[in-house]
């Protein structure tokens, strides 16, 4: 299993690029540089240089003036209206994301919390609540588990034990997924596809940092995984933002062998912040009867639940 954080770890105070400026000023670029003329349905000679599009022909693109769209990229988006930030979004051809990303880049600047109310720290503390629990118990042919932005694993109902049955190990400590992802070799085997699975956890983990920027548990993350996992760092280093919302994942467990799950994000509105997550196999699938396979397993061997 991996190890805790280390001395110098703990010790190094990682604010999410440095600062709010510096973390708009990164986006922007690396949006820039990914956009290239064709794709922006601008004329560009043979000999260009510049592999994305240059500042001009993003403020033309936009209908800003060079200077502001410069002031703009250099961190300085403080007052910036709603209007003009939509025409930066549109001219970058930012996903959903990247553009709810950028607002919340800009409410940040402007001392707005990203969302209505401020988020009330997502820790262990935050599913004693009993029904939290027990809906989590309830979901019986699912996996199913709640996590905080920091990505602990902070309530599972069995099926979920069972199935991270490799990241929960001995109960020593909070399970933490992003932990597993880039310090524990069993997610190597755990993941098949561990270079897409971790190129999903860094863009997560970097929006919750957007709309969360002063969140001291997730900069400490970043400030650890950085530190000790050079593809963690660079991952980080691209600026990718992403949301889980729903899709398909292919697992490999040391009980079930090879599962195809669908899954599903639900917010836990009552606690900002934190996710219910849900997967589930195609009904009638071998990953539905290995599925049922693995819940005979828990039942037998009752994982001890470590995250209530």
């Amino acid at each position: 299993m991996y190890q805790q954080g280390t001395p110098a770890a703990a010790a190094w105070t990682y604010d999410f690029g440095m600062g709010n400026r510096d973390e708009v000023r990164e986006f922007l670029m690396s949006r820039r540089a990914k956009i290239t003329p064709a794709r922006a349905g601008i004329l560009a000679a043979p000999n260009r240089r510049v592999p994305g599009l240059r500042r001009s022909e993003v403020a033309a693109l936009a209908g800003v003036s060079v200077e502001y769209y410069a002031k703009l990229e250099r961190g300085a988006i403080a007052g910036a209206s709603a209007s003009v930030l939509d025409a930066i979004a549109g001219a970058l051809q930012l996903d959903d994301t990247e553009r709810a990303h950028l607002l919340d880049l800009a409410r940040a600047a402007d001392g707005i919390p990203a969302s209505g109310r401020r988020r009330r720290r997502a820790t262990r503390t935050a599913v004693n609540r009993p029904s939290l629990q027990w809906a989590v118990n309830s979901i019986r042919d699912a996996i199913a588990f709640v996590r905080n932005p920091q990505q602990d694993l902070l309530a599972t109902n069995e099926l979920g034990r069972a199935f991270y049955s490799p990241l929960l190990g001995d109960g020593g400590r909070t399970p933490n997924l992003a932990r597993f992802q880039f310090l524990d070799p069993a997610a190597r085997d755990f993941y098949p596809d561990w270079d897409l699975f971790a190129e999903m956890c860094v863009a997560i983990m970097r929006t919750e940092a957007g709309r969360d920027p002063h969140d001291r548990g997730l900069q400490d993350l970043v400030g650890e995984l950085s530190t000790r996992s050079e593809t963690f760092r660079r991952l980080w280093g691209a600026h990718d933002v992403r949301t889980h919302g729903s899709g398909t994942k292919r697992f490999h467990h040391p009980v079930a062998g090879e599962l195809v799950l669908a899954y599903e994000e639900l917010a836990v509105t009552a606690e900002p912040g934190l996710i219910l997550m849900i997967y589930t196999p195609e009904p009638g699938s071998p990953s539905a009867q290995r599925l049922r396979i693995l819940a005979s397993w828990a039942q037998t061997t009752r994982t001890p639940d470590h995250t209530r």
